[in-house]
C-alpha cells in the first residue's frame, strides 16, 4: 500500500462522551484495560501494511499527542510514520476545523508533501477490524473514484446512520443521513441471504472512506463542503463513481457513554464479537514494561483484568479492569469498567512533583460498585455504594456524573468513605 496515505480522524469535542472527554479528546480514551481507542484504526493499518499515517487533533489533544509519541515509532530505515496534525490557524485559513472534510481541506499541503494516489480516511473512535489491503485493492479493481465502507443494520438501527442505497454492482446510487424510520421504505439495497434473515437489509456508512487523489483535490475544492457524510458523499453520488465495500465483521461506533460502556463489557464475556485474542491482527499500544497482575484469594469471573493490578479478597464479576487498578478487601465490583491508574496507591510521583492527584486511586475495602465506569486515578472510599440504585439517567455531583443511567466517576475523583450514590 506504498501509494495510500491514512488520515485518521481525531473527532470533535466529544461531548456526547463527556466526562470521559473532559481533558482528554475521544481517540484518548482508554479501552479494554490497556489500549487507547486511536490503537484501533492504527492497528489496522499496521496489520495492513500501511505505515504512513496522519492523525488529525483539534480538542484535548495532549495526551493523544503524547501516547502516538511515545508508542509509534518505526524503523529509521524504513519511510513510515505516524504523525500527529493539530489544527492551525494558517495565512490561508483563519478557522478551526469546520468538519471531518474541512479538517482534511486544511491539512492538505502536509498530505501532498508526500507521493500518493488514494487517501485512506477512517475514524479514531471505533471499535473493528477490517483487512484494509482488501479495502484497497477492492477501490482499485472496482475502477471507483471513491469507496465508502458500509455495514448492513436493520430498520430500527438505520435512524442513528447516513444510509446508502447501492445497486446489483454495488454502486451507491442514493444517499440519506439519519432516516427517520418512517421513511425507510425504498432504501434497502442488495445484501446476503445471511443478512437478509436477520433483518438488515440496509446499508449504513462507517465513516471510512477512500479516496482517488483527484478525486479527493476535486471533493475538497467547494469550500462551502465540510462534512464528508452530509456534503461530500451526496456530493459525489452521480458525479462520480462511488461504491460500497461491505464489512461483515463486528463494528462498534463509540460515541457515547453508554456505547463505550457496553463495547468494554462485551469483550470481557466468554466468547466476544471482537476478539482482543487475535494473533493474525493484533493491536498495539504503549509497552509499559509491567508486571503480571495479581490475584490475592480474589472471586474474578468473565472479567478483563490489565497488567500490574492488585486484587486482594474481592470479588469481580463482568467486569473490565485497567492497568495499576487496586481493589481493596471484600470490595464487590459488578458490571464495571475501570480505566486503571497513572501509579499505585504506594508509589505516587505525581504527588511528589506537588500535583493534586488522589493518595490512595482504586477501590476501598468493602465498596460496592455496580453499573459504573471508574476513570483513571479516581480514588472510592471504603464502603461507598457505587450502584444507582433509583436508576437515575442522567444527574450530575462532585466528582461524578450519570449518564444514560451509567455513573461515571470523574478522572482524579475522590469519593468520600461511606459516600451512596
Amino acid at each position: 500500500m506504498r501509494d495510500t496515505l491514512a488520515v485518521i480522524l481525531g473527532g470533535g469535542a466529544g461531548t456526547r462522551l463527556y466526562p470521559l472527554t473532559d481533558h482528554r479528546s475521544k481517540p484518548a480514551v482508554p479501552l479494554a484495560g490497556k489500549y487507547r481507542l486511536i490503537d484501533i484504526p492504527i492497528s489496522n493499518c499496521i496489520n495492513s501494511e500501511l505505515y504512513r499515517m496522519f492523525v488529525l487533533t483539534q480538542y484535548n489533544s495532549a495526551s493523544l499527542n503524547s501516547h502516538i509519541t511515545r508508542t509509534y515509532r518505526f524503523d529509521g530505515f524504513g519511510h513510515g510514520f505516524v504523525t500527529v496534525l493539530a489544527a492551525e490557524q494558517t495565512p490561508q485559513s483563519q478557522e478551526w476545523y469546520q468538519g471531518t472534510a474541512d479538517a482534511v481541506r486544511q491539512v492538505l499541503p502536509h498530505l501532498n508533501a508526500h507521493p500518493h494516489e488514494r487517501i485512506l480516511i477512517l475514524s479514531g473512535d471505533q471499535l473493528y477490524r477490517m483487512d484494509l489491503e482488501g479495502f484497497n485493492e477492492f477501490h482499485m479493481s472496482s475502477g471507483a473514484d471513491l469507496t465508502v465502507a458500509t455495514i448492513p443494520v436493520t430498520a430500527d438501527e438505520a435512524p442513528a446512520f447516513g444510509i446508502l442505497k447501492t445497486d446489483e454492482n454495488g454502486v451507491i446510487t442514493e444517499f440519506h443521513e439519519k432516516p427517520p424510520r418512517d421513511q425507510l421504505d425504498g432504501k434497502e439495497s442488495p445484501v446476503s441471504d445471511e443478512m437478509r434473515a436477520q433483518g438488515r437489509i440496509y446499508l449504513a456508512s462507517m465513516g471510512i472512506y477512500m479516496f482517488n487523489r483527484d478525486a479527493m483535490d476535486e471533493a475538497l475544492a467547494e469550500d462551502s463542503h465540510v462534512d464528508f457524510g452530509k456534503e461530500i458523499i451526496p456530493a459525489a453520488i452521480g458525479a462520480k463513481k462511488v461504491v460500497s465495500f461491505p464489512h461483515d465483521g463486528y463494528w462498534s461506533d463509540i460515541g457515547t457513554v453508554r456505547s463505550f460502556y457496553e463495547a468494554n463489557l462485551a469483550l470481557a464475556v466468554p466468547q466476544p464479537e471482537f476478539d482482543l485474542f487475535d494473533e493474525d491482527a493484533p493491536l498495539y499500544t504503549r509497552a509499559r514494561m509491567l508486571p503480571p497482575a495479581k490475584l490475592q484469594d480474589a472471586f474474578v469471573r468473565d472479567s478483563i483484568v490489565g497488567e500490574a493490578s492488585v486484587i486482594t479478597r474481592a470479588t469481580v464479576e463482568n467486569c473490565v479492569i485497567g492497568i495499576r487498578s487496586f481493589i481493596g478487601e471484600g470490595a464487590v465490583l459488578r458490571r464495571t469498567v475501570m480505566l486503571g491508574a497513572d501509579y499505585h496507591p504506594w508509589r505516587n510521583p505525581a504527588k511528589r512533583a506537588g500535583e493534586h492527584v488522589p493518595e490512595h486511586p482504586g477501590i476501598g475495602a468493602n465498596a460496592v460498585v455496580e453499573n459504573a465506569i471508574i476513570d483513571r486515578n479516581a480514588e472510592i472510599g471504603a464502603n461507598c455504594r457505587i450502584m444507582n440504585a433509583n436508576g437515575t439517567q442522567h444527574a450530575d455531583g462532585e466528582g461524578w456524573h450519570i449518564r444514560d443511567g451509567i455513573i461515571v466517576i470523574k478522572k482524579n475523583a475522590v469519593i468520600p468513605e461511606g459516600t451512596v450514590i
